[in-house]
């Protein structure tokens, strides 16, 4: 997983410089200019040796931002189909290459994943040893069998709205694959956290081809729902316009609802690179900054 998170970032930094997105701050570093007023003992002596300029170093209570990743690991998460890696795997690289950003700009992250309640936190914090531990417990998630049968996004929200006493950026990772009647409170649990003051930034992670399009061979198909069991035996032909229909103005009805919240909403596709997240994110940051 490190080294996975670390390829991530270093491609996609590379990426940026050569592209027309260069003026991001993404020139990672662990020091500051030193400021009239800075304590002597905090200058790194060592670096003033090589630049000849006052740096200090910088301690966690110096932290910009703090982030929470939010991650739903229900049964759902575990689809793959034609994908190399399932959605739950996209997202745990995701959020381990978010993490590996986060913490080498000096910003405090942490750790919350979910199905049917809350099973895992770990605390925002911003030294560089501690992303191993993020990064561990994604390995661990990507192992572990579902503890829950369904996902309970909204209900899970509206505690890690209550539980993060400190303004944040929330970072959501799902595929909103939720009982319809849900999707109301799931919009009051977002716009919940947004009252407590946190910033949010939603990743809709899916298997493009047969989530969002419905592409699947003409022939007579057995489907069972990941998280309830049941099964339904149809020709996806039948009901691949209702179905795409259907999605699309999900989406796009989600998608304007966040909007008007002030919430970034981006879809992912579990076969596309993490640059378009990435990205996502940073504009999030260097607008909040």
């Amino acid at each position: 997983m490190e080294m996975r998170a670390r390829l991530i970032v270093e491609g996609f930094i590379a990426g940026l410089h050569k592209s027309p997105y260069h003026g991001f701050s993404v020139e990672f570093t662990e020091h500051r200019p030193y400021y009239p007023g800075d304590e002597l003992r905090h200058i790194d002596w060592k670096v003033y040796a090589k630049t000849d300029r006052h740096y200090v170093k910088q301690y966690e209570e110096e932290t910009n931002l703090r982030h929470y990743v939010v991650l739903d690991t229900s049964p759902s998460m575990r689809y793959r189909h034609k994908a190399e890696i399932n959605k739950l795997e996209y997202g745990a690289y995701l959020a381990g290459a978010l993490h590996f950003m986060m913490v080498r700009q000096r910003d405090a992250s942490g750790l919350i994943a979910f199905d049917e309640k809350i099973h895992t936190i770990l605390p925002a914090r911003s030294t560089q040893g501690y992303v191993r531990t993020l990064l561990s417990t994604l390995e661990r998630l990507c192992d572990m069998e579902p503890a829950g049968q369904k996902t309970s996004a909204a209900s899970v929200l509206n505690e890690v709205a209550e539980r993060i006493t400190r303004r944040s950026l929330v970072v959501i990772i799902t595929d909103l694959f939720e009982n319809i009647s849900e999707h109301g409170a799931l919009l009051n649990a977002l716009r919940h956290l947004r009252y407590r003051g946190h910033e949010v930034l939603v990743f809709h992670v899916l298997e493009t081809e047969t989530e969002r399009r419905f592409r699947f061979p003409d022939v007579p198909t057995r489907f069972v729902d990941m998280e309830t069991g049941q099964e339904m035996s149809l020709q996806p032909a039948q009901i691949k316009e209702n179905y795409t229909e259907a999605m699309t103005a999900f989406t796009e009805q989600f998608k304007l609802r966040c909007r008007e919240r002030n919430i970034d909403f981006i879809e992912l596709d579990t076969a596309e690179p993490y640059s378009t997240a990435l990205l996502a994110y940073l504009n999030k940051r260097n607008r909040l900054s």
